[in-house]
């Protein structure tokens, strides 16, 4: 076993204990407050719904310390078996090593590596989140979404992994650099296909229609200089009986998107606050921001790459050699660097945590400064979403993108 092989193994004991201690903190915060409905919610929440959403919690706590372990047990068999070199090896000599052949080779070996992950998968659609009512999948819609990826993957995926390996035979000292930029550009396409091309194939899109809450939601875009006439309902309701709304695109492709399941769940007056608060993430330029920091993180990972891929021992650690090309060096690269990533949660999730609160502090300015509205549409989808109430501080910092509700409420009354 190799130093580099044997601090892959480290920090993999490391993330999956870290892991462990934020679901056992966080199992045992949700258990003190348990018996009784925190006091700050007793109005808008009666004791029947607050049990089940500490149920629920409870339940996917437990799954996600079984899910924990059982992806460490893979990955620790994926790198000690041997696995990885040989499927490469095998899928080489029937495909070769041509440009093509060889993203066909990655193509092959990352769905294999997604396998494992099926049967966790299964068990949280159809057995936890159809046991709390919120699972409206079929088995068939399970398998078509399946296919459906897959396919898209492979008609968007594959070419760009094909460029990324011609530029690293055709430009072996600054391939990473070009790599970075071809990666990054098909980030923003995929900005501008994802709403008008990609989610209409999974979800059915159509615009909010006329009515009272439609005039109502165009004035407020009027009132905030947004083009507001991009407002869609989704039927999320199809997959899930859980409630969202989100901002996606940019420029004239943006679009504001409400699940048909929050319109049902929400007052006018408390849509409009919803639709304040994302177009709150558009006005205070967030799309942007987060496309440069992912610029940043995608320069430096592939700086990374481009730095591993000519050391030998990295590829020698998991069985491969230096001669082996782009291949190996792109797989073994996304399989480790979460190990390293996962520590950058807190601060990743406190920028995102930042957004959240300009967008709330927006919404309310457009609400004629009353917080009410967003904070009554906010206790509705966390009492309907079952969501946690009492997280523990250090799994929400890792685990949270999004401000916890009491202080979202406390934010929006400051």
């Amino acid at each position: 076993m190799t130093g580099f092989l044997t601090l892959v193994l480290i920090l993999l004991l490391l993330k999956t204990v870290a892991e462990l201690v934020l679901d056992v903190l966080n199992r045992r915060e949700v258990q003190a407050h348990a018996k009784e409905i925190p006091e700050a919610y007793r109005d808008t929440m009666d004791d029947e719904t607050y049990q089940k959403s500490v149920d629920y919690t409870l339940v996917k706590n437990g799954f996600g310390m079984l899910e924990t372990v059982y992806d460490a047990i893979w990955l620790v068999i994926i790198l000690l078996s041997g696995v990885l070199p040989w499927l490469f090896y095998a899928l080489t000599d029937v495909l070769g090593m041509s440009v093509w052949g060889q993203a066909l080779v990655l193509f092959a070996i990352g769905i294999a590596l997604s396998l494992p992950s099926i049967p966790m998968e299964l068990w949280s659609t159809f057995k936890i989140e159809a046991r709390f009512g919120f699972n409206k999948t079929t088995p068939k819609l399970w398998i078509t979404d399946k296919i459906k990826g897959l396919v898209l993957s492979l008609i968007l995926g594959y070419p760009l992994l094909c460029l990324l390996l011609w530029f690293f035979q055709a430009l072996p000292q600054t391939w990473w650099l070009w790599g970075f930029f071809a990666f990054f550009g098909f980030q923003l396409l995929m900005l501008l296909l994802y709403p008008r091309l990609i989610l209409p194939l999974f979800n059915k899109l159509e615009p909010l229609p006329e009515g009272n809450l439609r005039d109502q939601l165009l004035a407020l875009g009027e009132r905030t200089g947004f083009t507001a006439s991009t407002i869609h309902v989704m039927d999320g309701s199809k997959r899930s009986s859980h409630s969202n709304a989100f901002f996606t695109g940019f420029g004239k492709f943006r679009r504001i998107v409400l699940f048909d399941t929050l319109i049902e769940q929400l007052e006018a007056r408390e849509l409009e606050a919803v639709l304040a608060h994302e177009i709150g993430h558009y006005k205070r330029g967030h799309i942007p921001k987060m496309l440069v920091m992912s610029a940043v993180s995608s320069l430096i990972g592939f700086g990374a790459i481009g730095w591993l891929a000519g050391q030998p021992w990295f590829f020698e650690a998991f069985g491969f050699t230096v001669n082996d090309g782009m291949v190996p060096a792109l797989l073994l690269f996304a399989i480790v660097s979460g190990l390293f990533t996962f520590w950058l949660g807190p601060l990743l999730n406190g920028l995102s945590r930042k957004h959240e609160y300009e967008a709330d502090a927006f919404a309310r300015k457009a609400m004629g400064n009353d917080p009410q509205p967003l904070i009554t549409s906010l206790h509705k989808m966390y009492e309907k979403n079952l969501s946690n109430l009492t997280p523990h501080p250090a799994y929400s910092a890792f685990h949270y993108s999004h401000p916890t509700l009491a202080e979202r409420e406390a934010s929006l009354k400051a």
